[in-house]
Formats: structure tokens, C-alpha cells, sequence
């Protein structure tokens, strides 16, 4: 993915809005499971392994879970993709 760029307050305040809405168990981050179901909620047809993938994609630095700045690089950079 590409570098965070610089974006309004409104808009990362509705950013982190997402992130705590998906991040079910308010641990700060978002597991696998979370992530496939973030993925059903926006792209219904999506498989679970599509969600799996899509979470190797995000999960950049590989230690199991995306945290905020990951999940905000990645909103900001492609999430319509999914």
C-alpha cells in the first residue's frame, strides 16, 4: 500500500468510527474474523477467503491483527476494491 496522506479530522474521526464499529471486542484491533465479516458488510458476495486475503493484504508488518493505521491506509487507499 501506499503512505498515509494527510486527511481532515472530520474524516478520520468517521475513519476510527469504522475501525471501533468492526473491532468487536474493543481490543484496539482487527482480527481475521473481524476483518471477513468488515468484508461482508461491505462487499455481500465476498468469500471468506477473499476475506483472508484481504487481511494478508492489510495486516502489513504480519503480526496477526490490523491496527488503526493500517486500517486507516488502507480506507484511505483501496478499500472499494474489495
Amino acid at each position: 500500500m501506499s503512505e498515509i496522506r494527510a486527511i481532515p479530522e472530520k474524516q478520520l474521526a468517521e475513519i476510527k468510527e469504522n475501525f471501533d464499529f468492526f473491532d468487536q471486542d474493543n481490543n484496539g484491533e482487527i482480527d481475521q474474523e473481524e476483518f471477513v465479516k468488515l468484508l461482508k458488510v461491505i462487499s455481500p458476495d465476498s468469500t471468506k477467503e477473499q476475506g483472508e486475503k484481504g487481511f494478508a493484504y492489510v495486516d502489513e508488518n504480519n503480526d496477526g491483527h490490523i491496527d488503526l493505521n493500517e486500517f486507516i491506509e488502507w480506507w484511505q487507499t483501496c478499500w472499494w476494491e474489495y
